[in-house]
């Protein structure tokens, strides 16, 4: 084994923004990847083309995310135009696999984001990169760590299919009993959102102040909010202070439904599912319903539905950051069927979360190990 530069065993390419007239969205030119938010599990996702690149990266590079969140990974699967928040990685296969570097590079996430600098969003410079060290073995140890990686990968992605195949289940269920909620081909009554929540609140307009303490006191990022399920292991803390602020309106209870409403993840929404004492962060609002006629259940899988998200951005306001209001949520109708059905509903959801939530333990079993044998390798 020895060590050897990232520049020694690979071609760095920084990603430079093009002239912004040069983009379009007919497929001229070539694809542009922006940044890690046109990344996908494996590929990125074509959203944008240039014309006239500055920079380009060819098919199988490794693309490196070098501002926040620096270090996220993907693989150009055709040529491409990169932006100025990514670097491409072109491997030099005589000295290193690029699935090997592949995965030394996701161990090595935490030192890249340890040397990135700037005071609003951090990033990392050609030099960093090119200076990050590598342990290389022989190729065939290289193959023999990649393929036992590669099985573990494979375990995770198998259990994280199953876990989107429980998601899809329910979504079946939903328009087996109701139909879509918007649409209404059943003819169900429809009442606004109003109608069915004692209480609709918006945010509060300020940037929360964290904490690296764990003081019992969490605030909800809406990055932390996918459809219909909160990443409560991603929480972060606030001070008592700051949390008596963000309440004022309306304290969040189990059962309350978070809705995301502003911004790239406008329109998701899940239930605040257990007892803890929680703020809204920014760029959310608060839906509290009558339980004693609606289940939180029907309501959160009726507002993730496509007719009901469509509907919400086409009342959106504001091209920079798209918003909506909490007036026009309220007035949002939707079907109300009897309580019986959304109770029977409801129950399918939980018994499908208990079947999700060993899946997931599972998966964090597997990536445990994953991560025991990363740092076994690359150190």
């Amino acid at each position: 084994m020895k060590k050897a530069c990232l520049s020694d065993i690979c071609s760095i390419t920084m990603g430079q923004s093009p002239d912004s007239s040069t983009y379009n969205d007919n497929g001229n030119g070539l694809p542009f990847f922006q940044g890690n938010a046109d990344f996908g599990n494996r590929n990125p996702h074509v959203r944008v083309w240039c014309s006239e690149p500055k920079k380009i990266a060819h098919q199988d590079d490794i693309l490196i995310s070098v501002r926040a969140p620096i270090g996220a990974l993907n693989i150009a699967n055709q040529e491409c135009c990169i932006g100025r928040g990514l670097a491409a990685l072109s491997v030099k296969t005589e000295y290193c696999l690029q699935e090997y570097l592949w995965y030394y590079l996701c161990n090595a996430v935490d030192e890249l984001n340890s040397k990135g600098t700037g005071s609003t969003f951090k990033a990392i410079n050609k030099n960093v990169l090119a200076e990050l060290s590598v342990r290389l073995f022989d190729l065939k140890v290289q193959q023999r760590i990649v393929l036992s990686l590669n099985k573990l990968t494979e375990l995770i992605n198998q259990s994280k299919r199953s876990i989107s195949k429980l998601d899809e289940l329910v979504k079946s269920r939903f328009v087996e009993m109701f139909g879509d909620p918007v649409y209404n081909p059943v003819e169900w009554d429809k009442l606004s959102l109003d109608e069915m929540c004692y209480s609709i609140v918006d945010c509060p307009h300020s940037t929360p102040k964290y904490t690296d303490e764990d003081t019992g006191y969490m605030c909800i990022r809406t990055s932390i909010v996918k459809k219909n399920e909160i990443l409560w292991d991603r929480i972060e803390y606030i001070s008592e202070e700051e949390y008596k602020q963000r309440i004022k309106r309306k304290k969040p209870q189990k059962g309350d439904i978070i809705y995301t409403r502003e911004g790239a993840i406008l329109g998701i929404a899940a239930i605040i599912d257990r007892e803890y004492d929680v703020a809204l962060g920014q760029r959310s609002m608060l839906l509290s319903p009558d339980t004693s006629k609606y289940k939180p259940e029907f309501i959160c899988y009726a507002m993730n539905f496509d007719s009901f998200s469509n509907k919400v951005i086409q009342g959106t306001s504001g091209s920079a950051s798209p918003h909506i209001n909490v007036a026009d949520i309220k007035g949002f109708k939707i079907i109300s069927p009897p309580l019986k059905w959304q109770e029977q509903f409801a129950d399918f959801v939980i018994q499908t979360d208990k079947s999700k939530l060993v899946v997931k333990k599972q998966i964090e079993k597997l990536e445990t190990l994953k991560k025991s044998l990363m740092q076994e390798y690359f150190g």
